[in-house]
């Protein structure tokens, strides 16, 4: 094993030679941590060793060093990547160097020496401080230690026996060395698979890091191609699922081991991701696309549970860039499976548990055009539309809001088709309208619960919004097409009498149809 002292470390990392490989997780210590690590030096304690891996060959992507961008390494010079170890290195250059000039970080502190703390102690002889707090009376700054100039100009008015203490500390510091463990090789699936051993045993990442770390080799970085991926939904609405972890870590585990548990990242390997990436890809792409044109989806905003993107992904996984083919049959499976597990509510608790159900469900339906995916218990009550309140992020609410797209509506006010793709890439609720106006009920003492039934929505831009304002129905409706009122109004679900019915009645018939239509759709 070798070791380095702490000057050559630091050397090292400024002059570009020892390096953060992207695959590593970011420096996440706190400045009590970086504290109490400098104890642990000072007072000789055992740190560990560090891992290196040395190579000629500098990886395309790269982390900063903590709050430090490192320079280019000096051309033909070998690299050492940190495999292990980033945490203290990255602590003894934020403490010790003086060359490079750190990012703005409002959580960083400087480290200082407690002057008169007795080495024997266990309390610890270290401090983080905000420049507000540093007595130099008490605190002796820790990077002034291995600068020349700097350490004489902090120590010349210090008293003698205060002299003598920091000249032990600096002494104690310049003998300090870390083990460092070194692994030169080419190989860089050998490298993946240690580091993925490193964080099996050691403490753990987050399960995307590890997921990202695991899967990683030479021409393979899964961030990097969950950002590509990204870039490709982005036009499309979906451009948040890169940045959803949680929901891109279940549909990985939920296709390559058809579970979604929090302990089934702890059986995925880093080549069953990369033999099945391109898959679970074409598969979200696909997924995507069926939400698109069979269920009006046009953002993940909308998807009422995006949890149910991990199984529609298992169903449409494929090599194929177009995702897996399907039929009549499987296309009507998983439409009914849809609005059954949004009526049922089936994703809001026991989520795990339903998608081991959906997922098995999935690839039996894959193989049998004809298997019935959705047997699952769905009742909707008859209060459903005038219980629930508009809003636009509940689940309800998009369950609703899908519904209502699900007819094809028609612009009040013109008669013209609502362009969806547009209409459903945001979520706005300047998009939809109460058909009886909000102050136009207000007026009528009506209560906000009473207004904001969804019943009482539907589908408008809000310009035609604007020319509705708060008049009457009965008024407003002169302003509509009369030639296309009968569409429009079959388009958005209510009766063809609307504009002449009071709010009550309104209401109790249009939910009728709301109901009777919504028990079509889960049939």
């Amino acid at each position: 094993m070798d070791s380095l002292p702490i000057r050559k470390v630091i050397n090292q990392i400024a002059n570009g030679a020892i390096r953060i490989p992207s695959f590593q997780r970011g420096f996440v210590w706190e400045p009590e941590d970086v504290a109490f690590f400098m104890d642990s030096l000072y007072k000789q304690y055992p740190v560990g060793a560090v891992l290196l891996w040395r190579t000629r060959e500098k990886l395309h992507t790269e982390r900063q060093l903590g709050r430090f961008i490192l320079p280019d390494p000096i051309k033909d010079y070998p690299i050492d990547y940190v495999l292990d170890g980033q945490q203290r290195l990255t602590s003894i250059f934020s403490v010790f160097q003086t060359e490079l000039q750190p990012e703005e970080d409002a959580g960083w502190m400087d480290i200082y020496y407690i002057i008169g703390s007795n080495r024997m102690s266990q309390q610890s002889a270290f401090i983080a401080l905000s420049d507000a707090d540093v007595d130099l009376n008490k605190h002796f700054p820790m990077r002034v230690l291995f600068n020349t100039i700097a350490y004489r100009k902090a120590t010349e008015n210090l008293p003698d026996n205060v002299v003598i203490e920091i000249d032990e500390l600096l002494s104690v510091f310049q003998e300090t060395v870390i083990p460092v463990q070194l692994m030169e090789t080419d190989d860089k699936g050998n490298v993946a698979i240690v580091f993925e051993r490193i964080n099996r045993a050691g403490v753990p990442l987050d399960s995307f890091q590890l997921l990202t770390a695991w899967s990683w080799s030479t021409d393979f970085d899964l961030q990097d191609k969950l950002d590509e991926l990204s870039a490709e939904l982005s036009e499309y609405g979906f451009e948040g699922l890169a940045e959803n972890q949680d929901l891109l870590m279940k549909c990985f585990t939920g296709y390559i081991l058809g579970k979604t548990s929090p302990s089934a990242i702890m059986d995925l390997n880093g080549d069953r991701i990369r033999q099945n990436f391109e898959k679970i890809e074409n598969g979200i792409k696909s997924s995507i696309d069926f939400l698109k044109k069979e269920l009006h989806i046009h953002s993940l905003n909308y998807l009422p549970y995006p949890a149910m993107l991990v199984s529609l992904v298992k169903f449409f996984g494929s090599d194929r860039k177009s995702g897996a083919s399907f039929c009549d049959e499987q296309r009507k499976q998983l439409i009914r499976w849809f609005w059954r597990s949004c009526f049922s509510r089936r994703y809001s608790s026991g989520v795990n548990s339903a998608h081991e159900t959906d997922l098995l469900a999935m690839e039996k339906l894959i193989d049998n055009k004809n298997y019935n995916i959705s047997s699952f218990k769905c009742e909707i009550p008859d209060y459903f539309f005038t219980d629930n309140i508009f809003n636009i992020t509940s689940v309800n609410t998009k369950t609703y809001i899908a519904m209502l797209a699900s007819k094809y509506p028609k612009s009040f006010i013109s008669g013209a088709n609502v362009d969806l793709s547009k209409t459903l890439q945001t979520a706005s609720a300047k998009e939809f309208h109460h058909i009886f106006p909000d102050k136009f009920l207000q007026r009528q003492g009506k209560k906000r619960k009473q207004i904001y039934q969804l019943a009482n929505f539907c589908f408008l831009n809000n310009a035609d919004n604007q020319k509705i304002k708060d008049k009457d129905p009965k008024e407003y409706v002169k302003l509509l097409n009369q030639q296309t009122i009968p569409d429009v109004l079959q388009a958005a679900i209510c009766p063809l009498n609307t504009f002449n019915l009071e709010y009550e009645k309104f209401i109790k018939e249009r939910s009728k149809m709301l109901l009777a239509y919504a028990n079509e759709l889960i049939k």
